[in-house]
């Protein structure tokens, strides 16, 4: 058993570590208000753009954008999120889990995969993993900008519209509420089709294009691509804060715990010091 010297510094040790995660846990618990406020308000213009073209793809119209088209897998592309810092519990572990997964499964079939990665945490990961990278970010920071993330989205997107990849999968994490962040994989590119009732016929949609079908149809899809990530970067932020928040309060109370497993302990190990001085004293004095 450790002298109570050694127990009163383990003590003074776990206090300083509780008072850092209180700490990090109420900066969380402020940014996390913050990132699910910007979160709300992108999600409407996200789900909307993603109704309207679900409702294209339906359609028959005279010009069929290259971001639309289906062909035949042979080579996939990732667009993975993740965060710059650790310290938010398993919320990395589960989209890299999904990649990884989503990767064998294709390789099994043939199909090779490039990447595009934002964050540092994904970015080791996958570099260590032996992935195929071809566009990186990190640094987006608390307040990310679309600006900012036009690189790796361009990178799939082009890559896509040239045929070099044949499909784009997006992997983030969707806010579920402060205990539940979800990792999801998604098709980006091309754009799914809304599932239709098999009792009911699929609806088809017809537009009116002014001037031409090709630039609105050109503007559309670039807005939507940029739509769709930058929703899901916000998401992923608001998961980030929610995660790193329980993690920091799960650490202060273990570390509460411990302090009081120690500070049992403290009280039994100068118990004993003082039982054997004690006992060293009678000793000494029966012999006198």
């Amino acid at each position: 058993m450790a002298n109570a010297k050694e127990i009163r510094g383990q003590i003074k040790s776990v206090k300083n570590t509780r008072k850092i995660t209180r700490a990090m846990e109420m900066v969380a618990a402020s940014k996390m208000r913050r990132a699910q406020e910007r979160m709300r308000a992108a999600r409407p213009y996200a789900e909307k753009i993603r109704e309207v073209l679900g409702h294209l793809a339906l359609a028959h119209p005279e010009y069929e954008h290259p971001l639309m088209q289906v062909r035949p897998v042979k080579k996939a592309g990732f667009l993975v999120i993740t965060t710059d810092r650790g310290l938010c519990g398993a919320l990395n572990v589960n989209v890299l889990r999904q990649v990884v997964h989503k990767m064998h499964d294709l390789h099994d079939q043939g199909v090779s995969s490039d990447l595009a990665v934002m964050g540092n945490k994904g970015l080791g990961f996958l570099r260590r993993h032996g992935a195929h990278l071809v566009a990186e970010l990190n640094g987006l920071g608390d307040k990310p900008n679309l600006a900012d993330m036009i690189g790796p989205i361009r990178a799939m997107a082009d890559a896509y519209a040239k045929g070099e990849v044949d499909v784009v999968y997006l992997v983030s994490s969707r806010f579920v509420n402060t205990m539940l962040q979800r990792a999801t994989l998604e098709q980006l590119l091309p754009v799914e089709k809304p599932e239709v009732p098999a009792e009911k016929p699929a609806e088809m949609w017809d537009y009116i294009y002014e001037p031409e079908a090709r630039p609105v149809l050109d503007k559309l899809m670039h807005r939507y691509v940029e739509s769709v990530v930058y929703q899901a970067v916000i998401e992923h932020l608001a998961c980030e804060q929610s995660a790193r928040m329980v993690a920091m309060k799960n650490a202060s109370d273990n570390a509460k715990r411990m302090v009081g497993d120690l500070q049992l302990a403290y009280n039994k190990a100068r118990q004993a010091a003082i039982t054997q001085e004690i006992a060293e004293i009678s000793a000494g004095a029966a012999a006198v």
